[in-house]
Order: C-alpha cells, then structure tokens, then sequence
C-alpha cells in the first residue's frame, strides 16, 4: 500500500540522486528560521509545477527527451546558486524570486520524476493512485530537507553567529562543486 509513497520518498533522499536534494538546498538557504513558512511555500510552489508535468507527462499529454531534462535538472540547481551568490557578494537583500523559481523548475523536474516513476510502475497498473501515492512520498521528503536546511541556517546563525552573507555565500560555493560536474557529465551525454 505504501510502496509508491515509499519510492517516490527515497527517490528524493537518493544519495544517487542527490540532484533534487541540492535543488532545494539551492532554493532554501537564503531563508532563516522565522521564514519557514516561506519555505514551505516554496514547496508548494514546487509541488504545482511538478505535479502538472509529472501528471501531464505520465498520461502521455507531453513528451519531452529524458537526457534534455536529465541535463535541464542541474541547470535549475546552477540558476538560483548564481543569484545566491551575486546577492551575497553584492550584499543585496534576498527576495522572494527562489519561490518562483520552484514553480518553474518544478515543471522541469516533474519530467525527471516521471521517467523514474514509469519505469517503477506496470503498463497495465492504473497510474492515477501510484502517481498520488508517489507525489506524496516526494512531498514528505522534500519537506523534511527544507526544514532540515532551515534548522541548519537557525543553528550556524544564531549558535555559531555565521552571518546570512557568509552562510548563503558558503553553502552556494559548496554546492557549485557538486553541480559542475553534474552539469558538464549530463552534457556530454546529451
């Protein structure tokens, strides 16, 4: 019963597919503590635009080459490091843009989760309570990574006294290493 809540949870938590992990970390390092409500916002934002391709994508209304999301996925991860950084090294105040970037790129990566879920599911199982069951097991994940961050931020901040600069400027440094080879292996392949 659970096994597609399951699946679509570890495919999330993954560390062979740490790509959605560093997307959200990407989008929820500039928020604090007191923001977490932003924060899960930004997952909701996430949930619609994911849901949509993933729904639209699985019922075969939209096909797009898995290799081209596979490469889109990191890029989605480099765009909001970018601004993280420039704003930090600006010293410019965070917005709320990381919000709309969720909704957008989620449309993105709802085509990843679609190909990890149809090669998980039987052609001839109904897809519609697999593909709700799977959505959840992603939405609990994604939620306990981007409270995870944020305690993480209210801990450096407030215990270690790192400054929201130096945290948003660090983390995003730390994540430019994973991600540049991502991107730069994913191209070769596409």
């Amino acid at each position: 019963m659970t096994s597609y809540i399951n699946q679509g949870f570890f495919h999330v938590l993954d560390l062979k597919a740490l790509d959605h992990v560093l997307f959200f970390i990407a989008l929820t390092v500039i928020f604090t503590f007191k923001d977490w409500k932003k924060a899960l916002l930004l997952i909701t934002y996430f949930t619609i635009g994911h849901t949509l391709t993933f729904g639209l994508s699985v019922f075969d209304f939209i096909f797009v080459k898995s290799k081209l999301v596979e490469f889109l996925i990191p890029i989605t991860i480099l765009i909001p490091l970018l601004i993280n950084i420039y704003k930090s090294l600006k010293k410019e105040m965070y917005s709320n843009t990381n919000i709309y970037f969720a909704f957008f790129f989620g449309l993105i990566h709802g085509l990843g989760f679609s190909s990890y879920f149809l090669m998980r599911i039987d052609d001839s199982e109904a897809k519609l309570i697999p593909l709700l069951k799977f959505a959840l097991g992603i939405e609990i994940a994604q939620i306990i990574v981007v409270m995870a961050i944020v305690f993480l931020a209210y801990f450096f901040q407030n215990w270690l006294k790192v400054k929201k600069r130096n945290w948003v400027l660090i983390i995003s440094i730390m994540l430019l290493f994973f991600i540049l080879p991502m991107i730069i292996e994913r191209f070769s392949d596409y």
